[in-house]
């Protein structure tokens, strides 16, 4: 079945008492903006959704190594063990080694890929039409730091080790919006279809099943409301920077702590078909 017309979609989510993407380069702090605005990046979004769609069933190419299924240690390893890519490889056909891979991947004929291994004869980049932005928060965020010790060594020694282990950080409350588009004419070139768009929309909807760490406890990050709008034609009829315009969320009150201190307003435009999801 293929991809018939041009999607756009946007995520509410609700962020309480969690650091939702620490910034490796300042002490794994929540990401921030320069004024303050809360951060997702989207190459977390999109792991996320890549760890949820492996766990639909479906094959994935850039696997965690905590979830790899198929024993292949790194991403040429799992290249490898693909007969049609290697086939292409030796014959030198670059199409047929991306539309291997997109056949195989549903990730891959998502997001897109780049194939370069230092013992491959072919380098090959493919680009997918799922989209996503880094995700922000609707007000500046409020970030708590702590201080967390051990009580054991790690190590067999004479005496007990010092009890400073690190620091922990965490968002009090925030809201945070998740943008993104699925573009037709890339969808074509990677086969991604309308059954794999639903299988997009599904993931968003349960982004944080099977996410909790000691840094995102179980409720603490909630997917509130999707909205997925669907086109009247192939290319669309509206910009997706027209199409997100369209939900407004402003804070009731002063300092809001639930999805319900907020209001959210969703304006439509001519022949623009929107569905709105609950959020697991």
């Amino acid at each position: 079945m293929n991809f018939t017309n041009k999607i756009d979609f946007e995520v509410l989510v609700m962020v309480q008492d969690a650091n939702p993407n620490g910034d490796p380069l300042n002490g794994n702090r929540p990401r921030e903006t320069y004024d303050g605005y809360g951060e997702i990046s989207d190459v977390c979004i999109k792991r996320k959704i890549r760890n949820r769609l492996q766990d639909m069933g479906e094959n994935i190419f850039v696997q965690s190594d905590e979830r790899s299924v198929d024993e292949c240690k790194s991403l040429a390893d799992r290249a490898k063990k693909n007969e049609e890519m290697q086939k292409a490889q030796k014959d030198k056909n670059k199409k047929q080694y991306a539309e291997a891979a997109c056949k195989t991947w549903i990730d891959v004929r998502s997001f897109g890929q780049v194939f370069a291994f230092r013992d491959g004869n072919v380098s090959v980049g493919v680009r997918g039409p799922v989209s996503v932005h880094s995700a922000f928060s609707v007000l500046p965020i409020s970030v708590d730091s702590m201080q967390i010790t051990k009580s054991v060594n790690s190590e067999t020694k004479d005496k007990k080790s010092s009890d400073t282990m690190g620091m922990k950080h965490k968002v009090h409350s925030a809201m945070y919006i998740i943008k993104g588009s699925i573009n037709h004419q890339l969808a074509e070139k990677t086969g991604f279809s309308d059954e794999d768009a639903e299988k997009i929309k599904e993931a968003l909807r349960t982004l944080f099943v099977n996410d909790s760490s000691s840094a995102r406890p179980d409720g603490s990050m909630e997917v509130c409301k999707v909205y997925w709008w669907k086109h009247n034609c192939p290319m669309g009829q509206y910009s997706s920077a027209k199409v997100h315009r369209l939900v407004k969320v402003t804070a009731k009150v002063d300092d809001p702590k639930r999805f319900e201190d907020y209001e959210v307003v969703v304006d439509s435009l001519p022949d623009l078909v929107l569905e709105e999801i609950e959020g697991i």
